[in-house]
């Protein structure tokens, strides 16, 4: 006969179940944050042409490091209002740990975009420094404004910004990042004729950046969806749902708008319509119907797509991954969605403030007032900060390689090595002593084979 349970017994089943949940928990937050880098390093490497796919990989490695380090020693404590240097989560309990995670994550995502914007012309040294910086200090202090009851989400106009999922908070923020990057970069070689005409630098593998597309956007999924669940009961579902419909909306927008403009539907410009979509529901997800879900998400890829090609040859900033319009710019309109769609489904409380959240197509303008402070507040902090930093950095480590190495290919000058070897070329250096990577390079190739 089975003994009757306790009360000691129940209680500590229950304690037990409880932090199997969370060590699952962390366990998805953390696999989603390294999907989400996963994603950047394929898609990028397949958007830079072959000699540079070494190098970009690891830009892409070493800013999601930086990045999370600089989080760690400095910007878990900024945004979540902690004092003091080199805070340890882990040693408070598994739920501050869990939030350090999927903080840290979204950190890392506005630490990693300007990346492939910065590619195929940036010191990997200077990568690693604004990373660092952009997770420890310009990403915390605006999520803090946002995200933890700062300024920005007691503004006096509707429910203050909202912000659900990143949108403004992750994306434009490492939009913003990208755009002064490359401005201060510049253009790469050969972009740009002398009149000032555009010249394309096709992306060497599409089946990369198709395969990036869908990595990052399985973490990202899982992230937001996450995020969304901790914010408040059944708004997982809402944003789970709305954001694959607003990527599925942005891809097919930009299949369509391409075919129209080009006479040709271009496989690179239709991922970014997806990610674009998915960019701006973030903000939106819970508080909007399915229609408008789609509506965001084919307006997002509309904007995004237009805004690359306005920045490109109006503005010559020559952005290799169309970071700055596909997290810039689809990350400023989807803060704009909530003041515009946001039908008063959810967010009762939000931010404190009594009633659901409602946009101008529901009633009501404040909304779209406090999301319009929300993305100036964005731009007056992340662009001078970020060009100091970079202009440090840059002091600090250089910025720019030198035009030689720009034109042969950073993988080797900056890494001793290549992203794809060619046997035949191999083999000839070697019997010559040299590949090119110094005398680690024979023993680096006999061990890979």
């Amino acid at each position: 006969m089975t003994p009757t349970p306790t009360l000691e017994t129940i209680v500590g089943q229950t304690a037990a179940l409880r932090a199997a949940v969370d060590a699952l928990g962390l366990i998805a937050v953390g696999v989603f944050a390294l999907l989400l880098q996963a994603g950047f390093t394929v898609l990028d490497a397949g958007l830079v042409r072959s000699k540079n796919v070494a190098h970009t990989t690891a830009m892409v490695l070493l800013a999601s490091c930086g990045g999370l380090l600089g989080f760690w020693s400095l910007g878990f404590g900024i945004q979540s209002g902690f004092t003091g240097f080199l805070f340890s989560p882990s040693a408070i309990g598994g739920g501050l740990a869990m939030a350090f995670l999927a903080r840290a994550g979204l950190s890392s995502v506005s630490a990693t975009i300007p990346v492939g914007a910065m590619a195929e012309r940036s010191r990997l040294a200077l990568t690693i420094l604004l990373s660092f910086i952009v997770a420890a200090l310009i990403f915390p202090v605006y999520a803090k404004w946002v995200w933890a009851s700062g300024w920005l989400a007691k503004l006096p106009w509707g429910h203050g910004v909202v912000d659900c999922g990143g949108s403004a908070v992750v994306h434009m923020t490492g939009g913003m990042v990208a755009l002064v990057a490359t401005k201060i970069l510049g253009p790469r070689l050969g972009k740009y004729t002398l009149r000032g005409d555009v010249r394309p630098i096709p992306a060497h593998s599409m089946p990369m950046v198709v395969l990036g597309t869908l990595l990052f956007s399985a973490g990202w999924f899982g992230l937001a969806t996450t995020s969304a669940a901790h914010a408040g009961e059944g708004l997982a579902a809402a944003m789970a749902i709305h954001t694959w419909l607003a990527a599925t909306a942005g891809a097919l927008l930009a299949f369509a708008h391409t075919r129209f403009r080009f006479g040709k539907p271009d496989l690179s410009m239709i991922c970014n319509g997806f990610l674009a979509g998915l960019v701006a529901i973030s903000a939106s997800g819970p508080f909007v119907s399915s229609g408008s879900a789609v509506a965001i998400g084919a307006l997002a890829s509309l904007i995004a797509l237009e805004g690359a090609l306005l920045i490109e040859r109006r503005l010559r900033v020559d952005d290799p991954a169309g970071a700055v319009a596909v997290h810039g710019i689809a990350g400023a309109w989807g803060l704009l969605a909530v003041g515009i769609f946001a039908d008063g489904r959810a967010g009762n409380g939000w931010n404190g403030v009594a009633g659901p959240v409602k946009g101008l197509l529901a009633g009501s303008g404040s909304q779209l007032l406090a999301s319009l402070v929300g993305i100036v507040a964005n731009v007056a902090w992340v662009v001078p900060t970020a060009a100091f930093s970079l202009w440090l950095a840059g002091r600090l480590v250089g910025s720019r390689v030198g035009a030689d190495d720009e034109v042969a290919g950073l993988d080797v000058p900056e890494l001793g090595m290549t992203g794809y070897v060619s046997e035949t070329v191999h083999a000839g250096a070697t019997r010559g002593g040299d590949l090119g990577h110094g005398k680690m390079s024979g023993s680096r190739g006999a061990a890979g084979r």
